[in-house]
Order: C-alpha cells, then structure tokens, then sequence
C-alpha cells in the first residue's frame, strides 16, 4: 500500500483514508483533515471527532500518523446518528460576554465558525467560494451543516445539528485533556532530571512521538457538589472554569461540562452542563415575556422528562415552590396542559398540529395574582393568532403540580418547603443575567 510503513501512513494518505472510510456517515467530512488548518501535525496531534489522533516523526519534516487510530475514529464517527431538524444556535448572541480564553485548546471551534463567516460575509459567499478551501474542524466540514435563519429580515443567526455540536465539544474536550497530559508529563520528566529535555517517547523502530501515554483522564460525575451555592459568587471566583471542566454534563452524563447551569430568579447553581444541553434547556424567546414553542420542548418534557425535571428541582428555590421558573412553566403549559386544545388539520400520515405554538405572559411571577399565561397558535388557518387559553400563573403551577406528581414521583416526593431543612429564610431576589438579549427571566 503506498505511503504504508510499520503500522503508518503518510498524511495524504490518511486524508484519503479518512475520507473513504466515513463516505456514509451522517456527519460530512471533508479533505485535508490532516494536511490542511487547523490541523498541524507538528504539535504531535490531529483531532479526528471526539478522537486524538497522534502523529509521529519519521524523519526531518516528514510526518505520519497510525492507520489503527483513523480506522478507530472512523468507526466512532460512523455510529453518530443525527436529526438535521434538531439545530443549536452558535452565534452570533448580541450582548453576550466574551468567552474565557482557553490556552488548553487551541480548536475553539465556535470562535473559529464565528471568525470564518464574518470574513467569508455569511454562510451564503461561504458556500460560493471556489477556490477549493477544505472547512473542516476536527475531520468535520461544518460549511455542509451550517443553517442561517433571518429574523425580521435583518437579524441574522447560524445553527448547527446537535450531533455536530456533540461531536466539537467532545473533539474540544479531548484536545485539552491531551495537552494537560503531554504538559504534566514534561513536568514529571523535568523534576526527575532537570537537566534532561522534555521527554519523547519513542516506538520500535526509533522514530519520536510527542504523544502521551494512557487514556485521557475520565470525567468524573457531577453528585451535588455545588448545591445551595450562589452563581453571582461562585463564579467571580478564580479556577472555576478549569473545576467545571472536570465534571461530565449533569444531565446527559457522556459529554464535558463547559458551563454552569443556574435558575435565573433564584440564583442558585443548578450544575454543571454541556454547551449543547445548556442550549437546549434555554427557551426560545420572541420578546422578553414570549415564547416560541419549538419541537425541542418534546424532548424536555417528554422524552428526557425525568432528567430535566431533576436538573431544575436542583435549585432549593424551585423545589421550595415545586414549580418552575416562570419561562419554564409557561413552556410547559402551552406544550403539555393545552396539548388538546392545539387545532390539527388532514396530513398524508394522519392528522398533524397546525401554526406555530406560542405563549406570552403578563406581570411576573412575583406578583402570581396579576400574572396571566396566554397560549396562542400563530399562522391557524382558522385565524392567523388563535388563542388556545388564559391561564393565572397559580392555575399553571397547580396544574404542574398534579402532572409532576403523577410523571416524575421521585422529583415531587423530593419537593416541597416541609423537605427542604436547609432552605433560606428569606428568599434570593432575581439574578440579572446578561449573557443574552430578553434572557433576563430564563
């Protein structure tokens, strides 16, 4: 086989094998996954999806890579199974905070998306360049995935399939665990022998690898570490984002935790979650008192209902009252308590909903007497807004009540201020939050 030597294969020759191999696989992959930036054999690594692929010197500037590691990230990368319809929001989120700089990893896919498209104009001039640019990260081509949705004509947003968003972040998790690693190593080696250079592992026939040994350290599960702690203080604190890091996701357990996840009008940490859960978990506002009523909410308070129900209950607050957040609770309501009321109309596979699911709210849940939950369906072809129902805020959050009781027992039996020993004697007032425009009530 040509560029074959010992178990290695020259780097042209592993772009095309990872290529052949991951022709049918769900993600689009894409040349020049070795050869081409942000890949950089030099550095003694290459990112295949959640895998680290190492690299070994042969000789002056000639590189290769093991045929046994792209075989294996190619097999991981054709199990992913992906629903195009099920997108993440990117960027860009006007007002939101600078991201925290992480020297660890240098992929930073979403910086890196986010840098392409303003220089590129836009998904669209992207995808008319024909100067043959491969836009890959991590072996992926992003550009075949990307979908642009413009609101009101002007503002402009860039989305991606959640399995690609699940893939980034593992390959963005994986790097840093690599790097600490080679990091902690050198150390080690110079403690041992100051006078020693950092050292290189070498195979049988002589060659140097800059890879370290053993797996990547494991993510350790998140069991309450942070319960009853306030976000605003916890997170002025210095090396909370590197503990963060450590934890998996709270509520999907498989992928790394990349934020803390905290209630909105409590204050208090919920825990630690994936940017693709903590995405998911944000509700879809129109306005700062409006919600859109997406498809993603089937998962929330259907498919992974336990889970979700569980992660909100972690806030002493919320689980005082057995409710959720105003947001919260309103999505619930119109998605669960009024499904029967939505209109269907004649689809080839029976009957399907019709319009767009909506709800919007006056007053707050401060003052629950003046707080009135409208459940509305936009584009009815029985009247473009049709209301379903008018809820009080205390109606929706017995109704809650009685469905959580009956969906999720294990939750309620754990609810209720009579349950809740260390509960503060007087309530947190609402936490501003200023990651994103009208998200302040999330």
């Amino acid at each position: 086989m040509p560029g074959h030597t010992d178990g290695l294969i020259t780097l042209d020759t592993a772009d095309a094998l990872w290529v052949d191999l991951t022709a049918g696989s769900a993600a689009p992959t894409a040349h020049g996954a070795f050869t081409c930036s942000p890949a950089c054999a030099r550095v003694g690594y290459v990112l295949l999806g959640g895998h680290v692929v190492t690299t070994v010197r042969v000789s002056g500037d000639q590189w290769s890579v093991p045929e046994v590691e792209v075989r294996r990230a190619a097999t991981a990368l054709n199990a992913v199974r992906m629903d195009r319809q099920d997108l993440v929001r990117i960027g860009p989120f006007r007002g939101a905070p600078r991201q925290e700089r992480n020297e660890d990893t240098p992929l930073r896919w979403r910086q890196r998306i986010r840098g392409e498209l303003h220089e590129l104009g836009g998904p669209e001039r992207a995808a008319r360049r024909e100067d043959g640019r491969p836009y890959h990260l991590a072996g992926i081509d992003w550009r075949r995935m990307l979908v642009e949705q413009t609101r009101d004509g002007t503002h402009r947003t860039w989305w991606l399939p959640r399995a690609v968003v699940r893939l980034l972040d593992a390959a963005e998790h994986a790097e840093t665990q690599w790097v600490r690693a080679a990091r902690t190593r050198q150390a080690s080696a110079a403690v041992t022998d100051p006078a020693s250079r950092p050292r290189q592992a070498r195979d049988a026939g002589g060659r140097q690898t800059t890879s370290p040994e053993g797996p990547t350290a494991s993510r350790r599960p998140y069991n309450k570490e942070l319960e009853g702690q306030l976000y605003s203080v916890l997170s002025r604190k210095p090396g909370t984002s590197r503990r963060v890091a450590g934890w998996a996701c709270a509520v999907c357990r498989t992928a790394p935790a990349t934020v803390l996840d905290h209630c909105h009008e409590h204050g208090y940490i919920r825990g630690p979650l994936c940017q693709s859960c903590n995405t998911l978990e944000r509700p879809d506002h129109l306005y700062s008192n409006d919600i859109r009523v997406a498809n993603r909410y089937t998962r929330l308070f259907h498919t992974d209902t336990d889970d979700w129900l569980r992660h909100w209950h972690r806030c002493p607050g919320c689980r005082a009252r057995t409710t959720l957040p105003l947001p919260h609770l309103a999505a619930w309501t119109a998605h669960t308590a009024c499904r029967s009321l939505r209109p269907t109309h004649r689809a080839p596979r029976g009957r399907k909903p019709c319009g767009v699911l909506r709800v919007s709210w006056t007053g707050s849940q401060n003052t629950p007497r003046s707080c009135l939950l409208t459940v509305t369906v936009d584009f009815c072809p029985s009247g473009e807004h049709r209301v379903l129902a008018q809820l009080p805020y205390r109606e929706a959050a017995d109704r809650f009540r009685a469905w959580l009781a009956e969906t999720a027992p294990a939750v309620a039996a754990a609810a209720g201020p009579d349950r809740l020993d260390d509960l503060p004697a007087q309530s947190r007032p609402i936490i501003a939050d200023t990651s994103g425009k009208d998200l302040e009530l999330f």
